[in-house]
């Protein structure tokens, strides 16, 4: 089975072309070729392209745990860059549809930039889900190893818990986004950022992601942070969101329409054995 390994700021992916494997791994496949020890390494997989007519690209996204995943903006600029590098697509615009929605990707400068139209975010509580009665999830109040955080929380076809920081070198992802990743008062787990405000331009996030684990960057994660900051009046709509990995230009609309532009670079490609021992 042939694959092709991108990363997208240090966030890496797995592209299996979906003709060509003709099926989609099993969960257990998933959890061997992610190993970081014991497979090809990576932060989850992209399964496509499905279909392909008039312009659409269908893509299911895998976590390295082999649970499947809404929508991840990273993997979506890698998938871009894989479409282009293989010359399924040029630089004219094409939607690429995920279980948390369609999206409109355009790869741009020869394949070092890619943007991505992400969909509209969403704070209620309906959408994201979060548990109690139906609200904008906004500067409410959540504990975990002992700490207690004021988080946010969104949805762009995926969950996002949003917790605002004065300080995230006081605060370790690895010890505080577990607990919240699983709180029950997310009906799907969530993903959880760690920000803060640098400026009316500027964030800064640290990433823990549902069924991957610490991160150096996130699409989705930039997304959502950036709309919150926005939300809150914090930050104007044009934000550039910085992460361990890189930083991402993220442009919120007035509905909360979110345009991420940022890179995808191809690292190797190889063949997965059929019966890996």
């Amino acid at each position: 089975m042939r694959f092709y390994k991108y990363h997208a700021l240090g966030n890496d992916y797995i592209v299996l072309d979906a003709p060509d494997a003709g099926q989609c791994p099993t969960e257990a496949e998933i959890q061997r070729i992610c190993d970081r020890h014991r497979g090809v390494g990576s932060d989850g997989l992209l399964f496509g392209p499905i279909g392909g007519e008039g312009g659409s690209f269908g893509l299911r996204i895998f976590n390295p745990d082999g649970t499947e995943a809404e929508k991840s903006g990273n993997g979506l600029r890698i998938f871009a860059r894989y479409l282009w590098d293989t010359g399924k697509v040029t630089d004219t615009a094409f939607e690429v549809v995920t279980k948390g929605g369609p999206v409109l990707c355009q790869v741009r400068q020869g394949g070092r930039s890619i943007t991505v139209q992400m969909g509209t975010v969403s704070f209620e509580s309906r959408d994201i889900p979060v548990t109690g009665e139906g609200r904008e999830v906004l500067d409410e109040e959540i504990t975990a190893a002992g700490k207690t955080f004021r988080f946010c929380a969104a949805t762009i076809g995926n969950p996002h818990c949003v917790i605002l920081c004065d300080d995230l070198g006081a605060v370790d992802p690895c010890k505080y986004g577990p607990p919240i990743e699983s709180d029950p008062r997310f009906a799907n787990r969530t993903n959880v950022q760690f920000m803060k405000v640098l400026d009316r331009r500027k964030i800064q996030i640290e990433i823990w992601e549902r069924g991957a684990g610490y991160t150096l960057a996130s699409g989705t994660s930039a997304s959502a942070a950036a709309a919150v900051a926005h939300r809150l009046g914090l930050c104007d709509g044009n934000i550039t969101v910085v992460m361990q990995g890189g930083d991402l230009e993220i442009s919120v609309g007035e509905d909360y329409s979110i345009t991420m532009t940022g890179p995808a670079v191809s690292v190797f490609s190889g063949d997965w054995p059929d019966q890996p021992t």
